[in-house]
Order: C-alpha cells, then sequence, then structure tokens
C-alpha cells in the first residue's frame, strides 16, 4: 500500500464518497488513505476459482459471496480493506452497497508485497469483528491454504492445507473441495530469495 497524503485525514462517509468517484482503490486506516497495488494472473485465478466454489455452495442460501471490489468495514478499528472475497450472511449487509459489516468468512490471496500485513495488523483488525467465523490465506507461491478458525473459548485455531491434502474444508459456510480446483489453472510465482 501507498499512503497518498499524511496530512489529510478524512472522516469515515468522506473516504466512501471520495472512493465512489476513484478509478485506484484504496483502503482507509483511521483518517489515512492508502492506494493499492494491483494483482497478478496467478492472484486473480487464484481468487476466481475460490469465489466459484463458494458461490456454488452458497446458492439458495442467504449468504453472498463478494469478490475483489467491495470492502470490509471494521467499525471498531475505524478501517475499511478490500479482502480479496468476502462472505456475509447477514441481511444488514444488503443495506451497504460497496461496503459490508458483518463478514463471516475473509479470504486473503498472498503476495510479496502484502503477506506481512495480511497475516500482521490486518488480520488483528478483522479479529475485532464479532460475525468473523473464518480468515484464509491462499499462497500464490506454494499450494498451502491456511485457515483461522474461531472456536468457542474465541481463540484462532490454525489449520494448514498444502497439496498432499485430497480436499480443504471452510467450516464457516460447510464447503469441502477438492484442493485441485483452487490452484486450477494456477502458474505459482517464483520464490525469490531475499539476502
Amino acid at each position: 500500500m501507498i499512503a497518498i497524503s499524511n496530512s489529510v485525514c478524512l472522516t469515515p462517509e468522506a473516504y466512501l464518497e471520495l472512493e465512489e468517484k476513484s478509478n485506484t482503490k484504496h483502503e482507509y486506516i483511521d483518517g489515512k488513505v492508502y492506494a493499492m497495488a494491483g494483482t497478478t494472473d496467478t492472484h486473480n485465478t487464484i481468487a476466481l476459482n475460490l469465489a466459484l466454489l463458494i458461490r456454488n455452495q452458497l446458492r439458495g442460501s442467504d449468504c453472498r459471496v463478494y469478490f475483489a471490489d467491495i470492502k470490509a468495514q471494521i467499525e471498531k478499528r475505524n478501517r475499511f480493506y478490500y479482502p480479496d472475497l468476502i462472505v456475509t450472511c447477514d441481511p444488514k449487509d444488503q443495506e451497504t452497497p460497496t461496503y459490508k459489516r458483518f463478514s463471516k468468512l475473509i479470504i486473503e490471496v498472498l503476495s510479496e508485497s502484502t503477506e506481512a500485513f495480511d497475516r500482521g495488523d490486518k488480520f488483528n483488525d478483522y479479529q475485532t469483528l464479532d460475525s468473523l467465523e473464518e480468515y484464509i490465506l491462499v499462497n500464490s507461491k506454494h499450494q498451502r491454504f491456511e485457515t483461522f478458525r474461531r472456536n468457542e473459548q474465541g481463540l484462532w485455531v490454525l489449520q494448514t492445507y498444502t497439496d498432499d491434502d485430497q480436499t480443504f474444508e471452510l467450516q464457516s459456510i460447510n464447503l469441502t473441495a477438492p484442493f485441485t480446483e483452487l490452484y486450477e489453472n494456477v502458474e505459482l510465482e517464483t520464490v525469490t530469495d531475499k539476502p
């Protein structure tokens, strides 16, 4: 993310109004806006594969899946993020067409530039959503799918799926799918060695 201005502090309402007219997507963190980087073929294909699997699973239910251009509002932290995928089952989310407040499931496809933030501060912010049951991190360099699930004690428990597994599971929406479909038509990004 790239900060647009360090001196201007926007209200959430001003941010939403500006974002509606912008050609570039920006995330909002406590009054500051940050331009988002574009995605890669790999990133986009993984997200689309998941969106299709989830959409098919949710047919006939009150739940909806949103892909890429819908924001998640984290009201307790004064944030708006653009997750790769959001699932919400709360009818109140139909009242806000550009953002959702009651996410049940959030998925981020990792990239080199966002991985640390997605695993750290962003996940920390998402945890303040009382409605959130699962947070997923999908790797674009290795066939790896990490699921963080909130247990009955309110603790986040990690389960990892790899290409050795036949299936992966999204418990929040009762979906079990073949692991091969997650990475179908995906050419994994090259791992770069850091000094």
